[in-house]
């Protein structure tokens, strides 16, 4: 079992930027990327971000390159996601997948999180 921690959420006004967190740990062996997705209210859950940690590659949905920017961190199983410019539209609680390879995260297939609430005011 893997377990999967987020923090960093917060709220910011319009223009401002957040730094999200995301923590895997127990059987991680398998466990060689990690995406972020996020839901708004009263809609499903939407890709932002995703990272392979040994590949190093990444990817990102277009309502955020430019702005968003995934990393994976000095020990592997952590991913961070630094979010500049956010806007309203942002707000959504953001969530960490943890998955075996950058496929099985872009398709949200692993372990998830509990999330995080990213509120952006105007």
């Amino acid at each position: 079992q893997v377990q999967v921690v987020e923090s960093g959420g917060g709220l910011v006004q319009a223009g401002g930027s957040l730094r999200l967190s995301c923590a895997a740990w127990g059987r991680t062996g398998s466990s060689d990327a990690a995406a972020w997705f996020r839901q708004k209210p009263g809609a499903g859950r939407e890709f932002v971000a995703a990272l392979s940690w040994s590949a190093g590659g990444t990817d990102y949905a277009d309502s955020v390159k430019g702005r968003f920017t995934i990393s994976g961190g000095n020990a592997k199983n952590t991913v961070y996601l630094q979010m500049n410019s956010l806007k309203p539209e942002d707000t959504a609680v953001y969530y960490c997948n943890v998955a075996s390879d950058l496929w099985a995260a872009r398709g949200a297939l692993g372990y998830w999180g509990q999330g995080t609430q990213v509120t952006v005011s105007s």
